[in-house]
């Protein structure tokens, strides 16, 4: 079969491979003229398989005023004159049961575990470059409440197979001695030693390259501008560089999404929350740390990349224009230095700026439309490098009409 894929990041090129390897032809479209130029660019890099948990929990219901009046908080909302904004937020807040974030987090551990167990199978199979490690991560907490609401997480989770550990203060710092600086600050923190690392970009340029020798076809700096439908099927993706026709299509368009199915009559609830990241030049031996870390105060995530430190963080619901807000960046900077003082050179740092694709529960969305041959395979909010492989998984096993070693129906659109 034909299949063309929409979109150029890492769930569309990890997409395109998988549908590759199960015999179809496969056509990727990409605006840029490479591959994870925007929201796969320089993500926080954590492989985060055990750490899904849903934004939409209810403890955050009495944070949200300080979310809506504090320039300095990890989430940030800016209220627009948008109707997505306003659905987005208010099916967000449904989600914020104890049972549905309970029943989220089973889900999406399931769809993590199977994405760490494909990513092994993965880099066993193509010799990929992405400064990738199994170092682990602990998420340190400076609040002995949140602390203890962590430990509860962990236990909760212990019983879907995940090993975790509750370490106190010194305990932290003894793992991870760049945390010294910090170490009196901290009640304590959850080790989870299964985690991993790695660069999303490297690892996205490097599995396109596999499959175009694979034979996926590769059209870079390709502007799609619109699909052709007739009845039920889709005929042509319509781009600058004419009509594409395929048996099948495939949307992996990060928020960019939503807009494009809308006119289609077909509606999934993708809204982009903005975040913010650092590339520093790392000073390995000395102040950087070795492990991922999580700072669950700030929203802040560290992740060791060879020789550079990757410092992400802030959840910004400010709207759909991907423009850098310097002041978020300064911020970041500042809490970085304050954390980990000697990890690099923070003069030297690059800064970047992304659209996450966030649904409100949380769960990407994966599977067929109303549209016959239509896919889609979106909405990974900050977790599309952890769960790129099992996504693309479970889409190739949906098109296939093979069944999925998850249940597919927790991810479908219209769920």
């Amino acid at each position: 079969m034909q299949i063309c894929i929409l979109g150029g990041g890492v769930i569309g090129v990890t997409t395109a491979w998988y549908l590759a390897r199960d015999g179809h032809r496969v056509t990727l479209v990409e605006r840029h003229p490479e591959v994870a130029r925007e929201t796969s660019r320089a993500n926080g890099g954590q492989l985060s398989y055990r750490y899904v948990a849903p934004l939409a929990d209810p403890s955050v219901l009495p944070k949200l005023p300080h979310w809506l009046l504090a320039r300095d908080s990890a989430l940030r909302f800016v209220p627009r004159l948008d109707v997505q904004q306003w659905r987005w937020c208010i099916a967000f807040l449904r989600a914020c049961t104890t049972a549905q974030s309970r029943r989220t987090t089973a889900e999406l551990l399931g769809l993590g575990m199977l994405s760490q167990q494909l990513m092994h199978e993965l880099v066993a199979a193509e010799p990929l470059a992405f400064d990738y490690v199994r170092n682990g991560k602990l998420v340190v907490y400076r609040d002995a409440a949140a602390f203890d609401g962590a430990r509860r997480q962990a236990d909760y989770q212990a019983q879907f197979g995940c090993v975790q550990h509750a370490l106190d203060g010194p305990a932290c710092v003894a793992l991870e001695p760049a945390l010294a600086h910090v170490g009196d600050r901290l009640a304590g923190g959850i080790h989870t030693p299964g985690e991993e690392a790695g660069d999303c970009d490297r690892f996205t340029r490097g599995l396109a390259g596999a499959a175009a020798r694979d034979g996926v076809e590769l059209k870079l700096g390709v502007e799609l501008t619109g699909l052709r439908v007739k009845g039920h099927r889709v005929t042509a993706a319509a781009t600058s560089a004419g009509d594409l026709e395929a048996d099948a299509f495939v949307i992996c368009l990060g928020f960019r999404s939503q807009p494009l199915l809308a006119s289609l009559d077909v509606h999934v609830p993708v809204y982009p929350l903005k975040g913010y990241s650092l590339t520093v030049p790392a000073a390995p031996g000395r102040g950087a740390p070795r492990v991922s870390v999580t700072d669950a105060h700030h929203k802040v995530v560290y992740a060791p990349l060879g020789e550079q430190l990757r410092i992400a963080g802030m959840v910004d619901l400010t709207g759909t224009r991907a423009d850098a807000d310097h002041e978020r960046i300064a911020l970041l900077a500042r809490q970085a230095r304050d954390t980990f003082p000697d990890a690099g050179d923070y003069d030297a740092a690059s800064a970047w700026t992304g659209m996450r694709p966030a649904t409100p529960d949380s769960k990407p969305v994966i599977g067929p439309t109303p549209y016959r041959n239509l896919w889609l395979n979106t909405g990974h909010g900050a977790l599309g490098f952890t769960l790129a492989c099992g996504s693309a998984r479970v889409l190739a096993d949906r098109i296939a009409g093979r069944e999925p070693p998850l249940d597919a129906d927790a991810f479908a659109p219209g769920r």
